[in-house]
């Protein structure tokens, strides 16, 4: 078994076809049967089970496929570091949209002007995506304020956050401090997208509470939200501190429902088997610390 079995299975496993892979890779399909082959016969498993002319990953194989992603990350990054030992290097960070928008700029700045030299690269998608690109190695950490749900994958707590309903001028729920859960039936809430943490929360907290609520809209980002709440057109789920201006300025008034906090804990997270180098810890350690 060699990095080069394990490149060809992570290429066909991506793409779901020898074929496919062998184009992508430049060599010929055969050659990647027989990689496959080795890689079976070596650990004495299948990898794919072959429906419909297509590849399906095993069980054992996706356990595989989680080794060797890391693996060959990890070979990448040695040849860069022995082969180039003036270059500082880089990192890919993933971040969630809300975290994106409010904390994560800050964090890149910060760490930028400690280590000038180093790269830091971001992707900002909703938690499920980011909880995804974590599985593929695609990010090298990532730092998300929805729950992460593999087993695969580490989180640790670093920051407080509350969720706030928010609401314009022109709407009747201005100025009022609380409503009770009966009241929320009538409300056109604006939220985010599936697979969005701050959704997520808000969904758990009413389905607990046996709460019934209607989305009127969703949104794939907080600026629409926060937009169509400024306008009254319904109440507005979002992070807190993503509206303090607006909130400080009476442009959007927060109110609470009776006996429901909505709060929780943004979340360093990475995958079990990454190789945590020195500029990650530095990173996660920023993270823990900064006071924003």
């Amino acid at each position: 078994m060699t990095i080069r079995h394990l490149r060809i299975f992570i290429t066909v496993a991506d793409l779901g076809s020898m074929t496919a892979a062998a184009n992508v890779l430049f060599i010929s399909q055969p050659t990647v049967s027989q990689a496959i082959s080795e890689l079976e016969t070596h650990y004495g498993i299948k990898l794919f089970e072959r429906l419909a002319k297509r590849l399906y990953i095993t069980q054992k194989g996706s356990q595989l496929l989680s080794y060797a992603r890391h693996i060959t990350a990890l070979v990448d990054e040695m040849e860069q570091v022995i082969k180039n030992p003036e270059e500082i290097g880089s990192m890919t960070i993933g971040a969630s949209l809300t975290i994106g928008e409010c904390l994560l700029p800050a964090l890149i700045s910060t760490f930028a002007k400690k280590h000038p030299h180093f790269q830091v690269n971001a992707i900002i998608k909703n938690t499920l995506d980011i909880e995804n690109l974590i599985a593929k190695n695609t990010v090298d950490l990532a730092i998300v304020e929805g729950l992460v749900h593999s087993a695969d994958i580490i989180t640790e707590s670093f920051e407080n956050d509350e969720l706030a309903l928010v609401c314009g001028k022109d709407h009747p729920l201005y100025k009022v401090k609380t409503i009770s859960p009966d009241e929320l039936a009538n409300i056109n809430f604006i939220v985010r997208e599936k697979g969005s943490g701050t959704r997520e929360l808000f969904e758990n907290a009413m389905s607990a509470n046996e709460i019934k609520w209607r989305p009127a809209w969703e949104c794939n980002g907080s600026d629409i939200i926060k937009s169509a709440a400024l306008n009254s057109i319904g109440v507005g789920v979002i992070s807190k501190r993503l509206v303090q201006h607006e909130l400080d300025e009476g442009l959007l008034h927060a109110f609470q429902i009776e006996g429901i906090e909505l709060k929780r804990k943004f979340s360093i997270a990475y995958h079990k088997n990454k190789y945590i180098t020195k500029s990650m810890k530095t990173f996660i350690s920023l993270c823990k610390n900064l006071k924003i």
